[in-house]
């Protein structure tokens, strides 16, 4: 649910972006009568910086660590070496009709915790597996694995292969085992090589020889290096200070269910950044862009709230609405309702409105679930009933 924006230039930095907005949430916050410790701020990887995490505070945070962070790397490290995961299981909601039907299967998360500290500061670190990301990195490292052997074979390849020093021989044999990377060893070896000199051979004695020295090399997968790859592949690192014990402590799962939940932040985006609205719109002043940020925010509210209301009638009765494919659904969305509602068509005559084609079983399944009747569409003091919501369960 969208409670408060900003337009902001499009070359703006994520990193800058966020500072800005840890400078702000406190104070917002507590306008809604939300303190330190009753929200959680879940960002991406980009939160994480020096700035940003002295901006945060005593508030609570959750976001990924990113990879170029060389904790990230320790954490992993160790927890594939201890091996102490704590199986998640999958965390989609319907995931056991998922896994049991002929559609991909869920992805399958176990956990790890371990401490970090970044500058100077100690945080709670959550190594997570993830399964669908074990095998997308699995095909990655494959790949990897190609191309490390294309790259060492061409480079190996510009190499002289026949000395007349040993010692020149030697060299060039130290500096092509150097060129050895995580996925691949070069081992180089020189033997001598008895070859004739030039010219007629003696015709009662051995022809006279000279000693070159000749380098080969091989090329071997790094079982060592291979084999931690495939490890860790699919492991990320979640960062937060959020207490694991508490009246607002989160565990394990429950620190990666509210990361995932960024998905519904991605949706909004999706919604602002329409390419339909946006793109058709040329504004002149800094005044009026932001002028048109607020009317989508509103809209976007609107959109959401109706969203809400339909999916908590939906939880209330313990139904199901009409979805897509003439299938049925427990989260109906607002697209689905708009489209539901095409067709009707209302005539105004007068001070009066008449229905030329009224609702059929379809936009009368949301008009209930939106507490209203087909009088929405005639009556212009038709007030909507509550939706009575689920009990909300406090997330911090």
């Amino acid at each position: 649910m969208p409670i408060f924006g900003r337009t902001l230039d499009g070359n703006t930095s994520d990193k800058t972006a966020n500072n800005q907005m840890l400078s702000r949430i406190s104070t917002l916050m507590a306008q809604h009568g939300l303190g330190p410790g009753a929200f959680v701020y879940v960002a991406d990887s980009a939160m994480v910086t020096e700035k940003n995490l002295s901006a945060v505070g005593t508030n609570q945070f959750l976001t990924r660590l990113p990879a170029t962070y060389h904790e990230c790397a320790r954490v992993i490290a160790a927890a594939v070496t201890t091996d102490a995961w704590v199986p998640l299981g999958p965390l989609a909601e319907g995931a056991a009709e998922k896994n049991s039907g002929p559609s991909r299967p869920c992805a399958e998360y176990k956990a790890c915790e371990r401490a970090v500290t970044l500058y100077g500061t100690p945080y709670r670190a959550v190594v997570v597996h993830s399964s669908a990301h074990d095998t997308r990195r699995q095909k990655k490292l494959a790949k990897a694995l190609v191309d490390s052997a294309a790259s060492l074979t061409a480079a190996l390849r510009t190499v002289p292969t026949v000395y007349d020093c040993e010692a020149d021989a030697r060299s060039a044999a130290a500096r092509a085992e150097t060129l050895s990377d995580r996925l691949h060893t070069v081992t180089a070896t020189v033997r001598p090589v008895e070859v004739r000199l030039r010219g007629r051979p003696p015709l009662h004695r051995p022809a006279p020889t000279h000693t070159r020295y000749e380098l080969s090399w091989n090329l071997a997968v790094n079982t060592a290096g291979v084999e931690q790859e495939r490890r860790v592949a699919g492991c990320f690192v979640l960062l937060t200070n959020v207490p694991h014990h508490g009246e607002r402590g989160l565990d394990a799962a429950q620190l990666l269910q509210t990361y995932k939940g960024q998905y519904g932040v991605e949706n909004n985006f999706a919604f602002l950044k329409d390419p339909l609205v946006v793109n058709d719109l040329f504004l002149k002043t800094p005044s009026r862009i932001d002028a048109l940020g607020m009317i989508l925010i509103i809209a976007l509210l609107v959109v959401r709230l109706m969203e809400r209301s339909m999916r908590a009638h939906v939880a209330k009765t313990h139904t199901t609405m009409p979805g897509w494919d003439r299938k049925q659904t427990t989260k109906p969305t607002t697209f689905m309702m708009i489209i539901a509602m095409t067709g009707i068509m209302v005539a105004r005559i007068g001070g009066d409105r008449w229905l030329l084609r009224g609702p059929g079983p379809t936009p009368l399944a949301f008009l209930t679930a939106l507490g209203l009747g087909p009088t929405a569409f005639t009556d212009p003091h038709c007030q909507c009933v509550p939706i009575i919501p689920v009990k909300a369960v406090p997330r911090g």
